[in-house]
């Protein structure tokens, strides 16, 4: 009598980031180079996407260090965990008082209005596809693509994400290639294509040449 085979258990995150990191090295020898440089493959992951999108739109145009003094003031204010009901519990005058913008204000609560109505769950959002994902999260007045392809990398962990609108990506591979000037979205569309299926990876490698030892982060 045959024996059923047991389902074999998905590799843990390091052998899956240890995977996508030799395939990108065998892929281009100077993003092989970069890679030695900076080291493990390591974000700061923020698990909840009601918190990454919000946590997104508070990034958006603002320095990390400015965006992050926000997102300390909104969680103290919502009691130490940012939730939809917390957030709507916070009119337009309180969220500005944080150090949001009216728009931005504006924009979370939406994002809040979503997850509270479950227009969008966390369960639903990690069945789409990227695309589905986009479209699913941009229907919400105040979220970009930038802000959906920041929730693919940083809170639902997709591997083949290229974010070309973000300035800071396309000011590395500038640097990266070479070129006297940043530049446009346009330009940079097909430079990742051999590094598919594993954009998302060099990308985060491309923002840390820039960054440092500081990674961009999302968390809210």
């Amino acid at each position: 009598m045959s024996q059923s085979r047991s389902p074999q258990a998905r590799p843990s995150p390091a052998a899956r980031h240890a995977a996508a990191v030799r395939r990108l090295c065998r892929a281009d020898r100077r993003l092989a180079q970069l890679i030695r440089r900076i080291g493990p493959y390591c974000p700061t992951l923020t698990r909840d996407p009601f918190r990454a999108l919000v946590g997104s739109v508070i990034h958006q145009q603002v320095s990390m260090s400015a965006a992050a003094a926000i997102q300390r003031r909104l969680r103290a204010a919502c009691g130490g965990r940012v939730t939809p009901a917390a957030l709507l519990c916070l009119d337009g005058e309180a969220l500005r008082a944080l150090g949001l913008s009216r728009q931005k204000a504006e924009y979370v609560r939406n994002v809040a209005d979503a997850f509270s109505s479950r227009q969008l769950t966390a369960a639903r959002l990690r069945r789409m596809t990227d695309e589905e994902v986009i479209a699913a999260t941009t229907a919400i007045r105040g979220v970009g693509r930038w802000t959906a392809e920041m929730l693919l990398i940083f809170c639902l962990e997709r591997p083949d994400v290229w974010p070309v609108d973000d300035f800071g990506l396309r000011t590395a591979v500038g640097r990266f290639l070479g070129l006297s000037e940043t530049p446009p979205p346009s330009a940079i569309r097909d430079v990742a294509d051999p590094w598919r299926p594993y954009r998302s990876y060099a990308t985060w490698y491309l923002w840390r040449s820039l960054q440092g030892p500081v990674a961009p982060r999302i968390d809210g």
